[in-house]
């Protein structure tokens, strides 16, 4: 899809009794960290920001109960690849093979460009299940069935306990820093990685998922790696996850000491770069396979074509 004008958006809040006092620019800012209140007051001296109902151009004080609404103005949204026909549909289940570039669902300046408004726009009651990051490529699976989508998002999400869902990436890593636990590796060997993720502090966002080791909160997470080429400018690995977090493998690979190749976000140890956004490319992860146990006892094997990049060498 070539870039866009997108129309606009109204974002409402509600002021809760805790926020009864504060400025609107503080508001605001201390709710979407991406702006400064120097922003704030900047939009509110536009007259994008109504209160009750009634325009602003100055800050205020809020009182509880307000209603804020802002009014952001079009904006250009970068072009986007259109998603291709699907791999696999038997009526319900729908599954794609994403390409790189493209966002699955609103986030990051991306409103009408995202594989959700595509899907819709051909089949209006699809739904994707799972997330991919922009920049990862693959197998993305949708259903049309409200049932469907509550027991496979829960598979997708979590399946260590039946082992009834298989979801399998291929990736191009950085070489390992000297002290990474990866460096035993011979081709065909694996290594298990379960490093916990939770949220860590983060100047663009607030916060952010990352690699939490220490963290009572942090959410356990468990990845096969297995090692397929080592180069010297990259390895090419294949990683099996058992638990389905947020930037799961990026963060797995970072914190063993070899962050995704081009990943300008997590680095050595999973640790996120305080001026990246999770949206940001120049990595290479690709859902390779996946293999479902359905309802009915049936097994749905599946896999998306590799990327050049992230073929074998041997495979030419």
């Amino acid at each position: 899809m070539a870039p866009a004008l997108n129309g606009g958006f109204a974002y409402r809040d509600r002021i809760a009794p805790r926020a009864a006092g504060q400025s609107v620019s503080a508001f605001y800012a201390g709710c979407y960290r991406h702006s400064t209140p120097s922003d704030w007051l900047q939009r509110l001296a536009a007259g994008e920001i109504y209160r009750n109902g009634q325009q602003l151009q100055a800050d205020v004080a809020l009182a509880a109960g307000d209603g804020l609404v802002w009014h952001r103005p079009p904006w250009q949204e970068a072009a986007v690849p259109v998603l291709t026909s699907p791999l696999f549909d038997n009526g319900d289940l729908l599954v794609f093979n994403k390409p790189s570039g493209l966002p699955v669902l609103p986030a990051g300046g991306f409103l009408e460009h995202t594989c959700l408004a595509q899907l819709q726009a051909r089949w209006p009651e699809a739904r994707p299940l799972h997330r991919l990051g922009r920049f990862t490529s693959g197998l993305l699976v949708c259903a049309r069935l409200s049932a469907s989508r509550a027991w496979l998002s829960a598979l997708l999400r979590e399946s260590t306990a039946q082992r009834r869902c298989t979801k399998t990436y291929r990736a191009l890593l950085q070489p390992p820093v000297p002290e990474s636990p990866l460096l035993v590796l011979e081709p065909d060997q694996q290594l298990s990685l379960t490093t916990p993720i939770g949220r860590c502090a983060h100047g663009r966002l607030g916060t952010i998922w990352a690699a939490a080791p220490t963290d009572p909160a942090a959410l356990p997470a468990s990845s096969a790696l297995r090692l397929l080429e080592r180069g010297a400018l990259a390895w090419l690995v294949e990683v099996t996850i058992a638990t389905g977090r947020p930037h799961q493998i990026r963060i797995h690979t970072a914190a063993a000491g070899a962050p995704l190749l081009g990943d300008p976000l997590y680095g050595p140890g999973g640790v996120a770069c305080d001026q990246a956004l999770p949206g940001d490319g120049g990595y290479y992860l690709h859902a390779h396979r996946l293999r479902l146990v359905c309802p009915d006892g049936g097994l749905l094997a599946l896999e998306a074509p590799l990327p050049a990049a992230l073929r074998l060498t041997a495979d030419g």
